[in-house]
């Protein structure tokens, strides 16, 4: 994916914002309390296919060695044998022939037959003086029994790939991780649009015998008045509702695929659930009307240019997002990083839904737990703020459980998992009054007097073809007294099935980043607040209720949450 603002999407990292002090410069006290504790991210600076391999969990991510601003991108390299504590590594990939001189971006690996891991990425090259041409390339392991893959050697067919005719080469970029089909031939997708305007957004199919001469095969999948497809990725679901993970190459009756893009138009990761059609090499949604890049989103948040892979050491596929910064580059260069990396996530597919997908953080997460709080059965009146008495900090894991109102619910129907929903939740502030049910929810990273609070709610609407709906909003308007900073609301319309009977969420806080689920994870919504105040024991927890009737919580459980480990190795 490009940047230009561009964006790659690869297995990312963490920024912070700095948030100006009283007498209008930056606060060094202010900037490390920004700086997350259990996120990964560089050590400085800004920050493409993760596997696994030999025992170590691989993350190529993006970075800028030189400066905390988009510039100067190679392939940083971190290791992991649970994917929570890091060791850097050298980097993997930086730019020194002319198809990549002046930089490596986004890409995929792929093991091949044999076990040998194969990276696919895209080049920027000095083809053209006066446009950016980009470039498909491949590079091996110059030691595939060495497990931390130190060492990569670029493919002599390099480029492997260029821009088909009718196609702009300023926006042809960032190749999927391989499958292969019946016929042996491997195949992958290059994020590209087409027609007046590049108005069509398309993934396009290349396919190879051998891994390492490549021809281009068609489209894929065409969504028109979608712009630029960045950061594909096309993967099977089993459709029984198991939390297993499937290979890429894995081709049967009992499945779906998964077709997801990032949006250079919008800033999101939207995705549909349809079918993979072998015979003809084309794609199709289960429904029209959430089409990639128009329907579902994977975040509803501050959430973008994101990778999966077939974790086969578990079975499971793991999913890595980009959190992107809410700040200047200006602030940026003044704190010395930028951008983090998305808490990893399980996905898989909804079997009440099956056009849906369920994502909930990695098992391991609960390791770094500590410190446990709990409280059960609260009543919330009316326009009442509750306090999770004795809770402090900026690291915390939240288990969150309403009891589900008095109100015929259905489940969401199709027509509100668009754009309506978002649209919704930013007409809905927290303290908004006089509805029956909502808003009413959490505040996290809060100070005493509520000076400062990061607030997710739930809020009932009622549609005349629908019936009752319900919101789950996040509303970052009073996040942080700094100003310059994106406060936009969050959120979106939440499947809550018949035979529900709570409201659920689990809340992930690190300092700047928040990460939230929502009906053990039908929806998510990642946010990037700056609090001046609400940092380190200053930081509390409240339950509220603004809605005209009782809400009971059922369950409050908080762990504080320990320090990760992110080292040289």
């Amino acid at each position: 994916m490009m940047m230009m603002k561009v964006v790659i999407c690869v297995v990312l990292l963490i920024l912070v914002l700095l948030v100006p002090s009283s007498n209008g410069q930056y606060s060094q006290a202010v900037l490390l309390a920004q700086r997350t504790g259990f996120h990964f991210q560089p050590i400085k600076n800004w920050m493409n296919g993760p596997l696994y391999y030999k025992g170590y969990y691989h993350l190529f991510y993006q970075y800028n060695p030189y400066a905390a601003v988009w510039g100067n991108i190679v392939w940083g390299h971190a290791v992991s044998s649970d994917l929570i504590h890091w060791r850097y590594l050298e980097e993997a990939l930086v730019g020194s022939e002319w198809y990549d001189i002046y930089g490596c971006w986004t890409g995929s690996a792929t093991l091949l037959d044999d076990g040998t891991p194969a990276i696919l990425y895209t080049g920027w090259s000095n083809a053209s003086a006066v446009i950016q041409s980009q470039t498909q390339n491949l590079a091996f392991p110059a030691n595939a029994s060495d497990p931390l893959l130190l060492k990569w050697v670029k493919s002599a067919h390099n480029p492997i790939a260029t821009a088909p005719p009718g196609y702009n080469s300023s926006y042809f970029r960032d190749p999927t991780t391989s499958w292969q089909g019946p016929d042996g031939e491997w195949r992958i997708l290059v994020g590209a649009n087409m027609g007046t305007g590049g108005n069509i957004g398309t993934a396009l199919v290349y396919k190879s015998k051998d891994f390492q001469t490549w021809s281009f095969e068609h489209p894929l999948h065409e969504v028109p008045g979608t712009g630029m497809w960045e950061c594909p990725d096309f993967y099977p679901v089993a459709l029984s509702g198991s939390k297993l993970g499937l290979d890429t190459s894995v081709l049967g009756v009992s499945q779906k695929h998964v077709l997801k893009i990032s949006s250079n138009n919008l800033r999101h990761d939207y995705y549909s659930v349809g079918t993979y059609y072998y015979n003809n090499q084309t794609y199709e949604p289960d429904i029209k009307q959430l089409d990639t890049a128009i329907g579902l989103r994977y975040d509803y948040g501050n959430y973008y240019a994101s990778k999966s892979f077939f974790d086969q050491h578990k079975g499971r596929r793991i999913l890595f997002g980009w959190v992107e910064e809410s700040d200047t580059a200006q602030e940026d260069i003044a704190k010395g990083w930028s951008s983090i990396q998305a808490i990893p996530r399980q996905i898989w597919l909804d079997s009440v839904t099956p056009t849906a997908l369920l994502q909930l953080p990695i098992e391991e997460v609960k390791n770094l737990r500590s410190t446990k709080y709990e409280q059960t059965n609260v009543t919330l009146s009316p326009g009442s703020v509750f306090p999770a008495q004795g809770v402090q900090g900026v690291q915390l894991d939240i288990e969150l459980t309403f009891a589900l109102p008095h109100v015929p619910q259905n489940s969401t129907t199709e027509e509100f998992l668009g754009e309506e929903g978002p649209l919704e939740c930013s007409k809905i502030g927290a303290g908004t009054k006089g509805a029956k049910y909502g808003p009413f929810g959490i505040l996290v990273l809060a100070t005493e007097d509520l000076q400062e609070q990061t607030a997710f709610f739930f809020y009932f609407t009622y549609s005349q073809k629908s019936g009752w709906l319900t919101l789950l909003c996040n509303d970052r308007n009073k996040s942080s007294v700094a100003s310059n900073l994106d406060k936009s609301s969050y959120g979106t319309y939440l499947r809550v099935y018949p035979n529900d009977k709570s409201l659920v969420l689990r809340i992930l806080v690190d300092h700047s980043v928040v990460e939230t689920f929502g009906q053990w994870g039908r929806m998510a919504i990642t946010s990037r607040v700056y609090p001046q105040y609400a940092i380190g024991n200053s930081a509390k927890v409240f339950l509220f209720n603004n809605g005209t009737e009782d809400v009971k919580a059922r369950s409050l459980k908080i762990w504080s949450m320990n320090t990760v480990k992110l080292t040289n190795f």
